[in-house]
C-alpha cells in the first residue's frame, strides 16, 4: 500500500485532488466570491491564467525534439487516432441512451472528456514505471496537446448548440485563437531563448497551472450550484457515472492493447500506446472549458465526468503499471 501511495503521488494523485474536492465544497457553501464581478472577477483572473498556461506550455516545447520524435510514426498514429477518434466514437455510440431523458448534459461532459488530448505528466510517469518507451511517451503526450487545441473544439462544437442552445462559432473560434493557440505559438517561438528557464522552474509552473485549474473549478461550480443544476441527480446516478468512467477506461485500454499486438509493436512501444492512448488531461479539460463553455452555468456538470475519470485513471493505471514492472523484473 505504501508503494502504491508513492506511485500515486508521483502521478499527481496527491493533495491536488483533495483541493479539487475542497473547491467544489466551497462553491456549494460559499458561492458568492465566485460570482462577484467588481472590481475584478475570479473568472477574469482565470481567463488570463488560461493564456499563461498555454504560453508556458509552448515555452517548454522544443521544435527539435518534436522533429526527432517523428521517426516512430506508426505508433504515433495509433495513439493519436485512439485519443481523438476512437474515444469520441465510443461515447458517440451511446448518445441515444442519454438524449431526451434529462442526462444530455452529462453525456456532453463525457463526450468533452473523450475529445480531450492525453495527459502529459502522468502518462510519462506510468510509461516509466512500466518500463516502456519514455521518449515516445513524451513525444505523443506533447503532440497530443497541440492537436487537441484544434480537434477538441471541432468535436465538441458539433453538440454544444443542441445541448446548451448557445454556440457562436465566430466568437469561440476567435477566443480559441487568442487565448489558446496564439500563446502556444508565441511560447514555441521563444523556446530557444527561455525554454531552459521554463524547464528549470517547471515545478513552480505546475503549481501555477493547478492554481488556475482550481479557480476555474470553483467559479464553474459556483454558477452550476447557483442554478441548482445538480439537484436532478441522485447519489446512485453519480455512482453509475463513476462506474461508467471505469468501463470507458478499460474498454479503450483493452482495445488499444489488442491493436498494438496486431501491429506487432515491441513491449516498450505497446506500453507507451496503452498509457498514452487511454489517459485524458484534466489540465486541458479545465482550461478548454473556459473557452468552449464561456459564460455558461453548465460548466460544473460538464467537468464532473472528467474529474471522476482523472482520479480513477490514476488509480487503475498505477496498479497496472506496477504489475507490468513486476513481470519484467521476474
Amino acid at each position: 500500500m505504501k508503494k502504491l501511495l508513492e506511485v500515486l503521488k508521483k502521478a499527481g494523485f496527491d493533495g491536488f485532488l483533495l483541493m479539487i474536492a475542497t473547491m467544489i465544497l466551497m462553491a456549494y457553501f460559499l458561492p458568492k466570491p465566485g460570482m462577484v464581478k467588481e472590481p475584478v472577477s475570479l473568472e477574469e483572473i482565470a481567463n488570463a491564467g488560461v493564456s499563461l498556461i498555454f504560453l508556458f506550455y509552448g515555452l517548454r516545447l522544443s521544435v527539435e525534439k518534436l522533429k526527432a520524435g517523428l521517426s516512430n510514426w506508426k505508433m504515433h498514429i495509433v495513439v493519436q487516432l485512439t485519443t481523438f477518434l476512437f474515444f469520441p466514437l465510443i461515447v458517440l455510440a451511446f448518445r441515444p441512451l442519454f438524449v431526451n431523458n434529462g442526462f444530455e448534459l452529462l453525456w456532453l461532459g463525457v463526450f468533452f472528456l473523450a475529445a480531450l488530448p492525453s495527459t502529459v505528466s502522468s502518462s510519462v510517469v506510468m510509461v516509466s514505471i512500466a518500463k516502456g518507451n519514455i521518449p515516445a511517451a513524451i513525444f505523443n503526450a506533447s503532440i497530443s496537446s497541440l492537436i487537441g487545441v484544434v480537434v477538441t473544439p471541432l468535436w465538441v462544437g458539433l453538440f454544444i448548440a443542441s445541448a446548451t442552445g448557445d454556440f457562436d462559432v465566430t466568437q469561440i473560434g476567435t477566443k480559441l485563437i487568442l487565448q489558446v493557440l496564439l500563446p502556444v505559438i508565441i511560447g514555441i517561438s521563444l523556446n530557444s531563448r527561455f525554454g531552459a528557464i521554463a524547464e528549470k522552474y517547471k515545478k513552480q509552473l505546475k503549481y501555477f497551472d493547478q492554481a488556475v485549474i482550481l479557480t476555474i473549478i470553483y467559479t464553474s461550480f459556483c454558477k452550476s450550484f447557483s442554478q441548482h443544476l445538480f439537484e436532478g441527480f441522485t447519489a446512485l446516478e453519480l455512482a453509475g457515472l463513476a462506474a461508467g468512467m471505469m468501463v470507458l477506461f478499460f474498454t479503450v485500454f483493452f482495445c488499444v492493447g489488442l491493436l498494438s499486438r496486431l501491429f506487432g509493436f515491441s513491449d516498450e512501444d505497446r506500453i507507451t500506446v496503452l498509457f498514452c492512448g487511454s489517459k485524458k488531461s484534466l489540465v486541458h479539460g479545465t482550461v478548454m472549458s473556459k473557452v468552449l463553455f464561456q459564460h455558461s452555468t453548465i460548466t460544473g456538470i460538464v467537468l464532473l465526468p472528467l474529474m471522476l475519470y482523472h482520479a480513477l485513471q490514476l488509480i487503475a493505471a498505477s496498479i497496472i503499471a506496477q504489475g507490468m514492472a513486476r513481470r519484467k523484473e521476474v
